[in-house]
């Protein structure tokens, strides 16, 4: 890094470890090779759509590999490769800062803003609107009509 510039490879290796939920897919993966559903149930509230996305990137990277089991019934299982390998003393060094900085409860104005955060403008309420002939413009187009 020179400068202020900050160097491509870092700020791609950062974006990719720090996707929501791949550090947690790599811990479990740390300990071995593991099928879809043992992962899915390891991580938590990760949805399947969003495990198979992280899956399929850390696969694009080579840092997981994907292997079909032919035995009947037919399993795939997910591995880290040896590129992956090589993240597992990074990766306990952030769980190591992680013990002594990070506290394990939300901040209190997190929690009880949920949804909207302190300082802004309350939500908008959605309001029914009459719809259809003889309701009061609101200033965007009506609604094209079918066989005109």
């Amino acid at each position: 890094m020179t400068g202020s510039a900050i160097c491509p490879k870092f700020h791609k290796a950062i974006e990719l470890v720090g996707s929501r939920w791949t550090g947690a897919v790599l811990q479990v993966l740390m300990a071995g090779p593991s099928r879809f559903s043992t992962i899915r149930e390891a991580v938590g509230d990760i949805s399947d759509r969003m495990l198979s996305e992280r899956l399929r990137e850390l696969e694009r990277e080579a840092i997981v590999s994907r292997t079909v089991l032919p035995d009947p019934p037919i399993r795939v299982e997910y591995a880290l490769t040896d590129k992956g390998h090589e993240l597992h003393t990074t990766l306990a060094a952030v769980a190591r800062w992680a013990e002594r900085w990070v506290t394990n409860e939300e901040p209190a104005a997190a929690s009880a803003n949920r949804g909207s955060a302190a300082g802004t403008a309350p939500r908008r309420v959605a309001t029914k609107r009459p719809r259809g002939r003889g309701a009061p413009r609101t200033g965007r187009r009506p609604p094209i009509a079918a066989g005109r």
